[in-house]
């Protein structure tokens, strides 16, 4: 599995941005795909993942304003975020568990969970 983010960029405080993750490679619905972001001078954190049944987890800042989804037949998954704040500037990543599959409840929001990375898209929110 090979993923590609993109979707990033310059926007203002309270604009809108979606973020898409394409995968190459097979068995991409067997898979959770997770968000995760890292801001200048701070570890990389979860954003967001949604295992293979569909079933959503989110950060505690980002609930009731980032949505994320999938469409297994075009092997993407999405990071819809609204309401964007100058806080939520930093580069994003997509991941895909292809070797665990689908993490435990425990483990989703672990980096460690997911063994394939994309290479980020870079979002900057101003004030």
């Amino acid at each position: 599995v090979q993923l590609q983010a993109c979707g990033g960029g310059l926007v203002q405080a309270g604009d809108s941005l979606r973020l898409s993750c394409l995968a190459s490679g097979r068995a991409f619905n067997s898979y959770s795909m997770g968000w995760f972001r890292q801001a200048p001078g701070k570890e990389r954190e979860f954003v967001a993942a949604i295992r293979s049944s569909g079933f959503t987890y989110y950060e505690d800042s980002v609930k009731g304003r980032f949505t994320i989804s999938r469409d297994n037949a075009k092997n993407t998954v999405y990071l819809q975020m609204n309401i964007l704040k100058p806080e939520d500037t930093a580069l994003y990543y997509c991941a895909c568990a292809a070797r665990r599959g689908n993490p435990i409840v425990s483990m989703i929001r672990r980096a460690d969970s997911y063994d394939v990375w994309g290479q980020g898209t870079l979002v900057t929110v101003s004030s």
